[in-house]
């Protein structure tokens, strides 16, 4: 008992230190509980062979065939009309639609097709994109929880409960309080969010956001420089300086193809990278630095010239790469001048960082370039929307497949499991995406986690550990009423989720809520409401939940503004959830 709550600590420790893969944390942990022959070799099957694994597995397969077929950025295009002039309006139409679609799709895809939605209709409203962001995120949450494939999560307690034999989840089981967090939570941000939800000012500097201001400088050519004559990409300057080009201005104009283009006397340079190699380059190449020199975004994206923000979606082949290794921005000649990860800027050496999920990256290139990689499923520009593509007919198919789907789960005519497997291989034979598109759309990462995590639950039951926390440190809890107890429950997986994985925060406390509930002749269904619906709600921190981290960045955060806005809407839910659950599920 003692080795299994140990390896089960430190798993939970190295998930909230956030510096290793969760996956890979995981797994490890699976491998060392294996060693310690804490579970048997069936045990570590467990994991693979679950429930909960395959129909994650075949919603992100559902989810991907309504996206690629244009239907969901369809709708989300249609926001314009309805969405109105003023900031209130428009938070309301985004969260809402957020909120319907994410109860039926996996909501990292409806927040990854909304942010460059919601950062252009902002733009045109003149409205901070930080004001509609962080409850487009919120929304997408709460609205996951009305049914039961609205979360992986969800579906992670269902399977939990299922293979302990107790009656599944019904599809709409969720609805009554999923319902009731949607409506408390669009009235909070409504009238709250106004007063707590930050302002990053709308038309705030793209340099200015990942502070580049001291790291691009002005510099002229005099009629000494050996670079006169030259183009940039001939003279191998970036080769022994690695400082970059990033523009070109000859007067007041910026040339279309800096690193092309003969330098010529007077031209100026705009240069990216270490302050101290740029200022050594002064006399090596005859230039002069212009004094009170305020390099600004026009100056970056003028004529030709074009910034661009790109998100880093959870399902990107780049994460992994560096950018040496991501050779896309090289093949469509993008210049990268920085990189934001979870509101810290990246600057230097960034040939050789490694890319991340969620990370956003600032461009420079030609727009024609620009255009070309808007296209690219590896990247989402958040600044400005991509040409809509929309298979008609496919999409009509794709929306048909999830109807069906819903239908058969919805009136108990087959498991969950089984409709979602006959939903992601009919997405496949209807065509609405190909069988390469299908595996690249699941999110490998979650289906590894719940491989390394689920034996770990089965762990702690089997040595005994659940059912000594549950004698010893939640029994007492019961003499003052089951009430206290399920308030504990959805406290302590609230907490637990905005440090680590939602997914791993049920997984483990799931089984604890099982032995509990048996120690103490109480029904556990309604605990294993308040677990799911803790762990699938997480406001305090960006890091606590996916779509929070997506949007870190685009929107301009700082951590704090989470908490700030968070907190409250966490504690709303805990007193709505004690409230509610004991009246539809009873103790």
């Amino acid at each position: 008992m003692i080795l299994v709550g140990a390896v089960v600590v430190v798993t939970m420790a190295f998930f909230a230190w956030g510096k290793v893969r969760i996956d890979i944390v995981a797994l490890c942990s699976l491998v060392l509980l294996f060693i310690l022959k804490l579970v048997t070799p069936e045990d570590v099957l467990f994991g693979i062979a679950n429930e909960a694994t395959v129909t994650i597995a075949s919603m992100f397969i559902l989810s991907a065939g309504l996206a690629r077929t244009g239907l969901v950025e369809w709708a989300a295009r249609k926001l314009d009309r309805l969405a109105g002039k003023t900031e209130l309006r428009l938070m309301l139409v985004i969260s809402l639609t957020a909120a319907l679609l994410s109860a039926f799709i996996i909501n990292a895809a409806i927040v990854a097709i909304f942010i460059p939605v919601a950062m252009v209709l902002s733009k045109s409203r003149k409205i901070a994109p930080s004001r509609i962001l962080i409850p487009l995120s919120f929304a997408s949450q709460f609205g996951g929880v009305c049914t039961l494939v609205g979360s992986s999560t969800n579906l992670i307690v269902n399977s939990i409960a299922v293979n302990r034999g107790m009656e599944p989840f019904g599809f709409f089981e969720f609805l009554p309080l999923g319902l009731a967090m949607v409506g408390a939570g669009i009235v909070y941000l409504a009238a709250v969010g106004h007063w707590l939800l930050p302002t990053r000012k709308g038309e705030a500097e793209q340099i200015d956001k990942y502070r580049l201001i001291d790291y691009l400088m002005e510099l002229q050519v005099t009629d000494k420089s050996p670079l006169i004559g030259q183009s940039w990409q001939k003279s191998k300057v970036e080769e022994d300086t690695k400082v970059e080009l990033a523009n070109l201005l000859r007067g007041t104009r910026a040339v279309s193809r800096p690193t092309n283009t003969h330098i010529q006397d007077k031209d100026i340079l705009l240069l990216h990278g270490n302050i101290e190699q740029i200022m050594e380059m002064q006399g090596k190449y005859g230039l002069k630095l212009l004094k009170d020199a305020k390099v600004r975004d026009k100056e970056l994206s003028s004529h030709n010239m074009k910034l661009s923000e790109v998100l880093i979606p959870p399902e990107s082949n780049l994460i992994g790469r560096t950018l040496n290794e991501a050779d896309i921005f090289h093949r469509h000649r993008l210049n990268v001048l920085a990189i934001q990860r979870r509101g810290r800027t990246l600057r230097d050496r960034l040939a050789n960082i490694k890319i991340r999920e969620n990370d956003t990256i600032l461009l420079q290139g030609h727009k024609d370039d620009i255009t070309h990689i808007m296209n690219s499923p590896n990247v989402v520009v958040t600044n400005e929307l991509t040409e809509l593509y929309l298979r008609k007919n496919r999409a009509f198919i794709a929306l048909a497949v999830l109807l069906v789907v819903v239908f058969l789960t919805a009136f108990n005519v087959m498991s969950v499991m089984l409709a979602a497997i006959l939903g992601a291989v009919a997405m496949v034979v209807t065509q609405c995406l190909t069988i390469e598109e299908a595996y690249k759309a699941i999110d490998w990462k979650i289906i590894f986690l719940l491989v390394g995590v689920l034996p770990m639950g089965l762990a702690l039951e089997e040595s005994g550990a659940t059912l000594w926390l549950a004698t010893n440190l939640l029994q007492p809890l019961a003499s003052h009423g089951p009430i206290v107890l399920l308030a504990t429950f959805y406290l302590v997986t609230a907490l637990l989720t905005e440090a680590m994985s939602n997914n791993a925060s049920a997984a483990i406390l799931a089984p604890l809520a099982f032995t509990t509930a048996a120690s103490l002749n109480l029904d556990p269904r309604p605990l294993l409401v308040a677990i799911t619906f803790a762990a699938s709600t997480s406001f305090a921190t960006p890091i606590g939940y996916k779509t929070n981290t997506m949007i870190y960045s685009p929107g301009g955060y700082k951590f704090t503004d989470f908490t700030k806005v968070g907190v409250p809407l966490n504690l709303i839910f805990w007193g709505l959830s004690v409230l509610i659950i004991p009246l539809v599920w009873p103790l």
